[in-house]
C-alpha cells in the first residue's frame, strides 16, 4: 500500500481522532497501529514488529545512537529542571513582579511574545521552547490564556525563521533552492539572491505574522480561544484545570524569601548563549572551506547545539540555586532532589506526544505517503497560472498529513521546479515560495507536528487546546494568502499579491475593531 492513496489514511485517521477525542495519545497509537498494519499486509506479528522497529529507532538507528531525538528529549528534561529551579530560586516570582510593574495591560504582555518571537530567529525548537519561559510569567500575571500565548510563540517561530537567510531552516532552504536553480539551468539568479526574492512572495508568512498582531492589539477572539480567554479573564484560570499541561510543575515547590530577577534572567540567558554559541561552533567545526555565516547555518548541528547549551543554563541555574541555599539562606538544599524530579515530571507529557508524533512519522515515511501526494501534483495537468496556488495547497495537506515540514519542503521544492521549467520558468521563484509557505501552513495545524508540540510545551498549554485554538487562525491566514497565490500566479506581479494581502489584513483589522467584545466588561474586567 505504499505510496497509493490508501498511504493517506492512517495519518487522516490519528488526525481525525485527535480533533473529535480531543486524546492525543490514544489517536497516535491508532494512527501508529493502522499505518504499521498496512505496511506489514494486515499480518500481526508483523505490525508488533514494524512499530517496535519505528519506536526503537528513535533512541537506535542504524545500529548507532540516534542523537537527534535523544538530544530533543534530554534538553526537554534539563528545560523542565531548569524552570522547576527557577521556581525555587524565587527568579519567577520575582520576575513576574517586576514585570507586573512594567507590563500593564494584557496586550503588552502578548506583544512582549509576539517581539521576542520574531526577535529569536535561529531556530524555531529553540523559539518555541524559549520563549514561552521567558513570556509566560508575564502573560500569567496578565490573565493572558496559554492557549493565546501558544499560538504567538508557534505564530511567530516557524514563519520567521522560513524567511530569515540566518537561521536554521534558511540555510537549508537555501542550498535546496541552489540545486533546483542548477538543475534547470536557471543563470541570471543566485541561490541567496533567490531566497531574499522568495521572502515577499512568502504570503503565508506575513499573513499569520499580521495576525498575530491583529489578536494581540484588537482583542481579535474567534472560536474556542475565545473560551479560553474568558476563562482566564473571568476565572484567573489561565490554563484548563481539568486538562494535563505539559511543562507545568505538578506539585507545589518552595520558593525562595531572597530571590531576585537574576535568579530567572542569568539562566535564560545563559540558555540563550550557550545554544546561539554552540549553534555557531558546531557549524563552524562542520564547515569545509570558507566559512561564511551561511556555511555556517548551513552545517550547524541544531540538536547537539540545544543539548550543549542546555547544560550551560542548567549549570547557571544550579549555581544561582545552591546561592540561595548556602549563602543567602533563602531556601532549604535539602529541596535540590524534589526539584530534579519535579522538572523532569513537568516535561514527561511533551516528550511522550514526541515519541509517538516520530514513530507514526516514521511509518508515514515507510508509507510514502508524501511522495504519493507529491506524485498528484506532478502528474495533473493545470493551467500554470494556478501553479503557486496548487503548490500551496498540497504543501499544506502534505505537511499537516506528515507532521513534517522540512519533509514536505525537501519532496515538494523539487518538483514545484520541475512544473514551473516545463510550463512558465517564471513563475519558479512563486511556485517555490507557495511550497515553503504551504508547507508552514499544514504543520501549524498538524497535532503530529513536532514543532506544534513545541509551542504546546514551551507556552505550558494543553496541546489539544492549542491545535484547536490556533487552527481558525491559520484557515484565515491561508486563505489571505491563497489570494496572493492566485494573483502572482496570474499577474506575475508580487507587489500587487503582496498589497492584497496587506489590504485583507486590514479589513480584518476594520471589522475587528467594530467587534462589541473590544468594550465589553466581564465581572468588572475588560478584555483587553
Amino acid at each position: 500500500m505504499e505510496n497509493t492513496i490508501y498511504s493517506v489514511l492512517p495519518p487522516l485517521l490519528a488526525i481525525l481522532m485527535v480533533i473529535l477525542t480531543r486524546r492525543v495519545l490514544l489517536s497516535l497509537g491508532v494512527g501508529i497501529i493502522a499505518a504499521a498494519l498496512f505496511l506489514a499486509s494486515f499480518s500481526i506479528g508483523e505490525t508488533a514488529s514494524i512499530i517496535w522497529d519505528a519506536a526503537s529507532a528513535i533512541i537506535v538507528s542504524d545500529g548507532a545512537i540516534n542523537t537527534s531525538s535523544v538530544y530533543i528529549i534530554l534538553f526537554l528534561l534539563i528545560l523542565g529542571i531548569i524552570t522547576a529551579f527557577i521556581s525555587i530560586s524565587g527568579g519567577s516570582r520575582a520576575f513576574g513582579e517586576w514585570a507586573m510593574k512594567r507590563v500593564k495591560t494584557r496586550v503588552g504582555a502578548q506583544l512582549v511574545g509576539a517581539f521576542l518571537g520574531i526577535v529569536i530567529f535561529i531556530d524555531d525548537y529553540f523559539n518555541a521552547l524559549a520563549v514561552g519561559q521567558v513570556t509566560r510569567p508575564i502573560t500569567d500575571r496578565q490573565k493572558v490564556s496559554r492557549a493565546k500565548l501558544a499560538y504567538i510563540i508557534d505564530s511567530t517561530s516557524a514563519p520567521i525563521c522560513v524567511v530569515s537567510p540566518i537561521s536554521s531552516w534558511g540555510a537549508y532552504i537555501i542550498v535546496v533552492i541552489g540545486g533546483i536553480l542548477a538543475s534547470h539551468g536557471v543563470t541570471d539568479i543566485g541561490a541567496f539572491s533567490a531566497f531574499m526574492q522568495m521572502v515577499p512572495m512568502n504570503f503565508y508568512v506575513w499573513a499569520c505574522v499580521g495576525m498575530v498582531f491583529i489578536v494581540a492589539l484588537k482583542n481579535y477572539e474567534i472560536g474556542p480561544m475565545k473560551t479560553h480567554e474568558l476563562r482566564a479573564v473571568n476565572e484567573g484560570h489561565v490554563f484548563d484545570p481539568a486538562k494535563p499541561v505539559p511543562g507545568e510543575l505538578k506539585e507545589d515547590l518552595p520558593v525562595s524569601s531572597t530571590g531576585k530577577i537574576g535568579d530567572l534572567v542569568w539562566p535564560i540567558l545563559a540558555l540563550f548563549a550557550g545554544t546561539i554559541g554552540a549553534m555557531f561552533w558546531t557549524g563552524y567545526q562542520a564547515v569545509e572551506g570558507e566559512a561564511t555565516i551561511l556555511a555556517v547555518f548551513e552545517n550547524t548541528d541544531v540538536t547537539k547545539s540545544l543539548i550543549l547549551g542546555g547544560l550551560f543554563g542548567l549549570v547557571v541555574t544550579m549555581i544561582m540555586f545552591f546561592r540561595q541555599a548556602f549563602v543567602l539562606r533563602g531556601v532549604s538544599a535539602n529541596v535540590f532532589g524534589k526539584g530534579l524530579i519535579a522538572g523532569m515530571k513537568s516535561m514527561l507529557p511533551a516528550i511522550y506526544i514526541l515519541v509517538f508524533a516520530w514513530t507514526i512519522g516514521d511509518l508515514i515515511g515507510r508509507l510514502e505517503t508524501g511522495t504519493y501526494l507529491a506524485g498528484v501534483v506532478e502528474s495533473s495537468n493545470i493551467n500554470s497560472s494556478f501553479l503557486p496556488v496548487i503548490l500551496f495547497v498540497i504543501a499544506g495537506i502534505m505537511a499537516f498529513s506528515t507532521g513534517t515540514s522540512w519533509g514536505s519542503f525537501g519532496i515538494l521544492l523539487p518538483i514545484a521546479g520541475e512544473m514551473a521549467a516545463a510550463s512558465d520558468i517564471s513563475l519558479i521563484l512563486p511556485a517555490m515560495a507557495a511550497v515553503l509557505a504551504g508547507a508552514v501552513f499544514g504543520d501549524h495545524c498538524s497535532p503530529i507536528s513536532d514543532t506544534t508540540i513545541l509551542s504546546s510545551t514551551g507556552a505550558g498549554s494543553n496541546h489539544m487546546d492549542h491545535v484547536m485554538t490556533q487552527l481558525p487562525y491559520a484557515l484565515i491566514s491561508a486563505a489571505i494568502a491563497i489570494v496572493g497565490y492566485l494573483i502572482v500566479g496570474f499577474t506575475g506581479s508580487t507587489a500587487a499579491a503582496l498589497g492584497a494581502v496587506i489590504i485583507l489584513l486590514a479589513a480584518i483589522v476594520f471589522f475587528s475593531g467594530r467587534n462589541p467584545r473590544g468594550s465589553e466588561t466581564l465581572n468588572g474586567n475588560i478584555v483587553r
